[in-house]
């Protein structure tokens, strides 16, 4: 996967209003599992945030850093080499995209792992879902994420994009067969997280959050 990212310009993106910068938007592939089908739809994913120029993307893909489960206060050397490789894109971050697989009904361990190691980094900051699956479409992880989000004191997008039969749907060269639906349900969800985002970010600039 990629890291940090330059916008790029495209005229289907809202307007920057008055001159602010850009929302900084961590895209999280939360999946590690061999063979996962996770980044095939995480370029689909990134290729829409890319294009408009009211965003820029940093990626966290969960493979690329090996999170210990057992958490602490005072970390290890180790564990905290693998903090600092995530830690500070979801700090610098406006908002949030969880892109989530569904193993047994829920989200991976990967996931939960990056979670729990972090507070402060999510609060008062929107997160949206984007899932894929079998019959669900991951659906049922995307709805055990959003009460684990609302006691870190995020604001979860209503709207999800969620890819059912994911495999079918993409061909071998990750070209998503008929992407007309899913790219209109891009666009809300994307719409909705940079309103959160504007939203949010302004008011803390007036006030921090919890004050």
């Amino acid at each position: 996967m990629t890291e940090t990212t330059s916008p790029q310009s495209a005229s289907a993106a809202p307007a920057l209003d008055g001159g602010d910068t850009p929302l900084r938007v961590a895209v999280i592939v939360g999946s590690n599992r061999e063979g996962r089908f996770g980044p095939i739809v995480a370029e689909w994913l990134l290729a829409h945030v890319r294009e408009r120029s009211d965003f820029v993307v940093d990626v966290v893909d969960l493979a690329e850093s090996e999170l210990p489960t057992s958490l602490s206060f005072s970390p290890s050397a180790a564990a905290s080499a693998e903090l600092a490789k995530v830690t500070p894109k979801l700090a610098a971050a406006d908002a949030f995209i969880v892109l989530t697989p569904e193993y047994n009904h829920s989200y991976p361990a990967s996931l939960k792992a990056l979670i729990d190691w972090h507070k402060d980094e999510w609060e008062a900051k929107p997160v949206a879902f984007v899932s894929y699956g079998g019959l669900s479409g991951g659906l049922r992880a995307v709805e055990h994420l959003r009460p684990v989000f609302a006691e870190l004191h995020t604001v979860t997008i209503r709207d999800t994009v969620s890819f059912h039969n994911a495999g079918a749907l993409f061909d071998v060269e990750g070209n998503h067969r008929d992407p007309s639906a899913a790219d209109a349900a891009a666009k809300g969800m994307l719409d909705q997280l940079a309103w959160w985002g504007w939203a949010l970010r302004g008011a803390k600039s007036v006030r921090p959050y919890g004050s």
